[in-house]
């Protein structure tokens, strides 16, 4: 596996110990310039045939934009996390892991993606909050009560699909919309509503034994000889919302606490940027905040440490420390 591995990398400060540097992956060609793979905006997918390898790089993206500047150990505790809940999930739903390779790259079978995104929500925050806030009471076709407030407990979870697109945004999608598509069978639209209810449910009960609340997460599934199987990637610092429960207030932003990119997307609003034009450079007083996010989903979640053991800064903390390096 190793053997000829061809890496691009920068040497970055170590986040967790300024004293020293690390290599920050920025895009693998593991199998040399004859085989590349196939980039997405965090991983690198190489085809075997039966199978596939996924190899977790650094890069970090937002508003579908990919950043020059990558998150030091991301691709690490992104693809620990995934092996993690693939392994324990497997029990409620199966999953296409078949082993893990090193410390950044899994083997797994390789299906045939149903293209949509199963995201599951338990509390009204995003673009469901947003949608919300205009009067909308219905999203993807599922209704929605009155009188709720940003970031509340939704009365139970919802589905609200989106497309699967390889460019430009996901939309919305109703279930017989899906149907009317091609995208699912009938049936296959209810085995996998269910699964992915089941899965939030578990991820859930787990998150919150730990200390933290799964506001959303989303999903992706594939058909593998005959069944269907959950794909791609578990609920991670990339994937979920994941909220401190000791600190989670329902009605206002829950950023300053969380271990998502919700994180990062706030900051890049702040200064004016969201997905149009050059992206900004990132400072590292926002490197060091999310990638202390990134290993701290994986702690947490793996209930290594508590949320209280981070040292978590808020976005105006953050954006204060960068000016003051500016103007310092």
């Amino acid at each position: 596996m190793r053997k000829g591995l061809n890496l691009e990398i920068v040497k970055m400060k170590d986040p967790f110990d300024p004293s020293s540097t690390v290599d920050a992956v920025i895009n693998s060609l593991i199998f040399g310039p004859k085989k590349p793979p196939k980039r997405g905006k965090v991983k690198d997918v190489y085809d075997l045939g039966d199978y596939l390898i996924i190899y977790y790089t650094d890069r970090i993206s937002a508003f579908d934009v990919v950043f020059k500047d990558p998150i030091p150990y991301k691709g690490i505790y992104l693809h620990k996390l995934s092996t993690f809940w693939f392994k324990e999930s497997s029990r409620i739903f199966p999953n296409h892991l078949v082993e893990e390779l090193d410390v950044r790259s899994m083997k797994v079978v390789k299906a045939k993606r149903i293209d949509l995104e199963w995201i599951v929500r338990g509390y009204l925050y995003g673009s469901a909050w947003r949608a919300y806030a205009k009067g909308v009471r219905t999203i993807s076709g599922v209704k929605i009560p009155s009188g709720l407030q940003m970031a509340e407990k939704l009365p139970e979870p919802i589905l609200t699909p989106t497309t699967k697109s390889e460019v430009g945004h996901d939309v919305e999608i109703s279930k017989e919309e899906a149907l009317a598509k091609g995208l699912v069978s009938r049936s296959e639209w209810n085995e996998l509503e269910e699964a992915s209810f089941k899965l939030y449910e578990f991820y859930s009960k787990r998150a919150k034994d730990v200390g933290v609340i799964l506001a959303d997460i989303k999903l992706e599934f594939g058909r593998y000889k005959g069944d269907l199987i959950q794909i791609d990637e578990p609920p991670t610092h990339d994937t979920a919302r994941i909220w401190s429960l000791k600190h989670y207030e329902p009605g206002k932003p829950q950023e300053s606490y969380c271990l998502d990119k919700e994180f990062f997307r706030a900051f890049l609003k702040k200064i004016g940027y969201v997905g149009e034009g050059e992206p900004p450079r990132l400072p590292w007083p926002l490197i060091e905040q999310v990638a202390l996010r990134v290993k701290g989903a994986y702690e947490v979640l793996t209930g290594k440490i508590s949320v209280q053991d981070l040292r978590l800064k808020s976005v105006d903390e953050v954006l204060a420390k960068v000016q003051g390096d500016v103007n310092g």
